[in-house]
């Protein structure tokens, strides 16, 4: 029997729109539609779309049975192992995702090896990854569901060894702990808070963080309904030269690209106010698959006509011109999205048809060939290398978190996402319908066919504004983007910036060989734990407290006891030298603060400020700070200037802050500005000093907080509290930016921002790096908890006391 129509697909091994031939009475003819027809077509398919994925939910859910059946009927054969002494741990059905294609399977796991074996044989009869080999391991959301896993061996790559999506999470959890748990190589994965800390200060790019979010965030480059998501930065696409110093070049980043147009916007309120619930206020995604394959259709033409059933789209509508691209993104009625991360790499192909592919003529008569480039770009090249360098920029650093907040973050969703006007449809967001529910198979299939083609919102990573970054001043990158681009560094500081003073150096030097500590002398003064420790600028004497209730002045050179001073009958809590080195102010459970004058030798004023045991004092700026258990801080001024000479001294109150919990601990900003307070329930407060408001409250830990302090540039909080974890919090935002979980109790610390000295409930002191949330050095100390630290200004010194009634000198060896 002769066929009478034939289709040609991929005819001469070319990649292009399929094309039909019939034969008819010995006529043969071609089947061609003009734009005209197209568009009615286009039209047609927009207008029954919801029955066109009815129709598609059928033939899937009776593909997926099929498929079930044989899944059911096979099993995978273990002669894909590569040795015979491999144990099986686990086996189990599974899909291989890989772009617009899932390939069901068996996933086979042993003590060596991870295989996944395809029902048809394809790329491979088995896929074989060694578990050796293994460097990140991430769950994936697919279709909205907690059913995905993706592998990667390599610590960089964007694209993964192997993607799989599995029938049950119970299936997905069992074999991510198994390799987790049987990697000594195994990278942990990195919390959003600990990749944030290390974008705020700079120790990572913009176009890093973003990549780090977006892969924490669930989206993958082999999923095309969860492609890694960028942000449009340009808004100047004419102009003959590019002007990175000036703020009108860039988007306004704290809008959606949907509320960016405010005459658009106006409409789109419009119906949104007027639309039954759910509402929404942009019926497309900033990402989809269709928006990912309309900017890599040169590179992927076979995924777009995949997509687009063997066609490609209207030759007006495809991916042209830059500057018309962006100019739609700004005016047309339904086209709201983003850019790619391609176009902040160093792969420009994208942009260049070097296939030759047929990809129609515009109404014009040209032909589709390179997308047009806008004035200031020489080439495709020069085009990503400038986009690169707008990234990095000083205006996209500093505002970059308002866009984080929109997509990764606290505006993503709920009454901050309606006042941004960042609403989108209810399906894509995860929780906006729940597909296991729906029992009818076809619907449940339609559905999650039009949750992968219309687009996902990253998963939140953010519930609290995002902190702005800590930028540094900036080479004028407008002069620089004409240069050489192994000349042009966007985060060079300016000629203009101050070199940092020997003290600094000396800082960083000491705490780079905070490691090396090395214990100089040890004396045990006291008959009970010590409490506080106060040095004289010289170094010569180390004054010392005591839960026996005695202040105690030693030698550093001959650890000789020269002074014991006792002020009553209870514990001293804390105590701190006063800058003029004569005076040592010191705190007691009995509800007061003692001034005791070294040059005198003997109490010089009582402090009598509080109803319950004080538990640490500051001093700033003449300025004494006392936090107490009866739940307040309070700020206290000298009236009198003698208060080193032997007259008695007025105190005025100047400020109390006042807290729902006993006061354990407190620390003044080095700028004296702000305060911050840590309580026995574990709440940390933030206090304007001045106006004497609180800026923000974050219940940071599960119980007492031991101690908290500011970084030296004070924007961020360092705490450790009973729930044996440092956590560090931002100051602008109040936001819990990192959380590092140590074995044992941590009771005190000294820090520099990045590193940390602590002191732990079994007497050992440790070196962290917050940045990697790793101890680099445990040190063993005292034989009870260390109760206090006490570190030079030039970070060369560390006095430690503790429960075992020990005082120990410690230097960094050079």
């Amino acid at each position: 029997m002769e066929s009478r129509q034939v289709y040609h697909i991929k005819d001469g091994n070319v990649v292009a729109p399929y094309k039909i031939e019939r034969k008819d009475q010995d006529f043969l003819f071609q089947l061609e539609i003009s734009r005209k027809t197209e568009d009615v077509v286009q039209t047609i398919l927009q207008l029954h779309r919801a029955s066109c994925l009815d129709k598609l939910g059928d033939q899937t859910a009776m593909i997926a049975a099929i498929l079930q059946s044989r899944l059911a009927r096979t099993s995978f054969d273990k002669n894909s192992f590569q040795s015979v002494s491999e144990l099986p741990h686990m086996e189990c059905e599974a899909e291989m995702i890989s772009p617009l294609v899932t390939n069901p399977g068996h996933v086979c796991i042993t003590d060596k090896n991870l295989y996944f074996q395809p029902l048809n044989g394809y790329p491979d009869s088995a896929v074989q990854i060694c578990l050796h080999s293994v460097r990140r391991i991430y769950k994936r959301r697919h279709g909205l569901r907690p059913l995905g896993l993706e592998v990667f061996c390599s610590e960089t790559d964007l694209c993964s060894d192997i993607y799989l999506k599995f029938y049950n999470t119970k299936d997905r959890d069992e074999l991510y702990y198994y390799i987790a748990t049987f990697l000594e190589n195994h990278m942990a994965e990195h919390t959003a808070e600990s990749y944030m800390l290390q974008w705020q200060k700079g120790l990572m790019s913009n176009y890093q963080y973003l990549l780090h979010l977006n892969n924490l965030a669930d989206r993958s480059v082999n999923d095309l309904s969860q492609y890694p998501v960028f942000p449009w930065l340009i808004n100047d696409y004419s102009s003959p030269r590019l002007d990175l110093m000036n703020p009108a070049s860039f988007r306004d980043l704290s809008k959606p690209v949907g509320a960016l147009n405010t005459e658009r916007l106006e409409r789109l309120l419009v119906r949104y106010r007027d639309m039954p619930d759910p509402r929404f206020m942009y019926g497309s995604h900033y990402s989809s698959p269709g928006y990912v394959l309309f900017y890599l259709v040169r590179v992927a033409p076979e995924h777009m006509l995949c997509l687009q059933n063997g066609r490609y789209d209207h030759a007006d509508r495809m991916f042209n011109s830059i500057a018309e691209t962006w100019k739609n993104c700004l005016e047309g009625a339904t086209d709201f999205k983003e850019l790619i991360p391609e176009f902040y790499g160093n792969d420009s192909s994208f942009l260049q048809n070097e296939l030759n592919l047929n990809l129609g003529k515009r109404q014009g008569g040209c032909s589709v060939g390179d997308v047009i480039l806008p004035p200031w770009a020489a080439d495709a090249d020069d085009l990503l290398e400038k986009l690169r360098s707008a990234l990095e920029s000083q205006y996209v650093s500093e505002h970059l978190h308002e866009w984080i907040d929109l997509v990764f973050g606290y505006k993503q969703r709920g009454s901050e996402a309606i006042a941004a006007h960042n609403v989108f449809h209810p399906l894509t967001y995860e929780g906006g319908i729940d597909c296991d529910s729906i029992e009818d198979p076809d619907q449940k299939i339609a559905m999650l066919t039009q949750i992968l083609e219309f687009g996902q919102t990253p998963r939140q990573l953010f519930t609290t504004p995002h902190p702005q970054r800590i930028t540094p001043r900036f080479h004028n990158v407008s002069t620089a983007t004409n240069t050489p681009s192994s000349e042009l560094s966007p985060l060079s500081l300016s000629e203009d910036s101050s070199f940092e003073d020997l003290t600094e150096e000396s800082k960083k030097l000491a705490w780079s060989n905070m490691s090396k500590l090395t214990l100089q002398s040890s004396h045990k003064i006291h008959k009970e734990a010590v409490t506080g420790i106060a040095v004289t600028r010289s170094g010569a004497s180390i004054f010392s407290t005591s839960q026996d209730s005695t202040l105690k002045m030693s030698s550093r050179d001959t650890l000789a006891l020269q002074r014991s001073v006792s002020f009553s009958n209870m514990a001293l809590s804390s105590c701190l030298m006063l800058p003029d080195d004569q005076t040592v102010v010191c705190s007691s459970w009995d509800n007061n603060v003692y001034f005791y004058s070294v040059a005198f030798g003997r109490r010089q004023d009582t402090l009598m400020g509080h109803d319950d045991a004080i538990s640490q004092m500051c001093w700033k700026e003449d300025q004494l700070y006392t936090a107490s258990w009866d739940s307040t801080v309070k700020v206290w001024r000298c009236v009198a200037a003698d208060i080193n000479s032997n007259k008695r001294t007025q105190f005025e109150l100047l400020a109390e802050f006042e807290h729902d919990a006993g006061v354990n601990t407190i620390a003044v900003s080095p700028a004296g500005t702000l305060l911050a307070s840590g309580t026995k329930d574990g709440t940390l407060s933030i206090w304007d000093i001045e106006s004497s408001s609180l800026l923000h409250q974050p219940n940071c830990h599960s119980g007492k907080i031991h101690q908290v302090a500011f970084s030296p540039d004070s924007r961020h909080i360092l705490s450790v509290g009973e729930d044996s974890s440092l956590k560090v919090t931002d100051v602008q935002t109040g936001m819990l930016i990192s959380t590092v979980p140590a074995e044992e109790e941590q009771r005190c610390f000294c820090w520099d921002g990045n590193t940390v000295l602590s002191g732990g409930q079994s007497g050992d002191l440790q070196v962290w790096d917050l940045l990697s949330s790793k101890v680099t050095q445990k040190l063993t100390a005292h034989t009870g908890a260390v109760t206090t630290i006490w570190m030079s200004e030039q970070c060369s010194t560390v006095i430690t006391g503790g429960e075992d009634k020990q005082i120990m000198l410690w230097k960094p060896q050079y």
